[in-house]
């Protein structure tokens, strides 16, 4: 299978791929820390977000600032096409995304936001079919608990590494970041495994045993 183009590898992703598959291929390669805290979850069981990691950078602050939110509106400004907002770095002391950050993520086309915290606004952020994942909801206001300190730069959510550029895939079961330089290798072996699993899965339904298929096909 080949693509053309990011958007091409978007939609391949998001028509024939699950996270726990590419978790697996990503596994077999070395990379054993690359989903991210399972706490993270969409907003709706039928979100699905894929694209380009745009990493923000997150600060607490205690009580009103000389310049509220800090780079939040220059990081939403700057995002581009495909690009999916990551959020990190701050104590889970408020909300960190709500309606209009998501009206101006959705306007400049970006491809979903994924928030190591809360969202608020929850029925106008659901009203605008913007992938969405997060902590939960929470309404509590972020201008004097959190402010943006940088973005494009490297964040970390727990244990996982995410640099700008990295890919990011989001569905029901988790969120998983797939490093920019193992993202054709893994998409790859991805798609391989995803068919042999239809494979196996009509074997079994046939008669065959869970053993036997493991040993004739390697998936489980």
């Amino acid at each position: 299978m080949k693509w053309n183009s990011d958007e091409e590898l978007y939609d391949l992703i998001l028509s024939r791929l699950y996270t726990p598959v590419v978790g697996d291929i990503l596994d077999s390669a070395g990379y054993f820390h690359q989903f991210l805290t399972p706490e993270i979850g969409a907003m709706k069981t039928e979100m699905r977000v894929c694209g380009r990691a745009m990493p923000v950078l997150m600060m607490d602050v205690f009580g009103p600032q000389s310049e509220p939110f800090g780079l939040m509106t220059q990081a939403l400004d700057d995002l581009a096409p495909g690009e999916v907002y990551v959020a990190s770095g701050a104590a889970f002391r408020s909300a960190t995304w709500g309606e209009i950050m998501t009206a101006t993520a959705k306007t400049r086309r970006a491809a979903g936001a994924v928030l190591n915290g809360y969202h608020r606004d929850t029925p106008q952020v659901l009203a605008q079919s913007f992938p969405v994942f997060s902590r939960g909801r929470w309404a509590q206001d972020s201008g004097p608990r959190m402010k943006v300190a940088d973005f494009r730069c490297t964040i970390e959510i727990g244990s996982v590494a995410v640099r700008p550029g990295d890919l990011v895939f989001g569905d029901q079961d988790g969120v998983i970041v797939i490093p920019a330089n193992m993202e054709e290798e893994v998409i790859r072996k991805a798609l391989e495994k995803a068919a042999t699993e239809k494979t196996v899965r009509k074997a079994i339904e046939a008669g065959m045993t869970a053993t036997d298929a493991f040993r004739r096909y390697g998936v489980l």
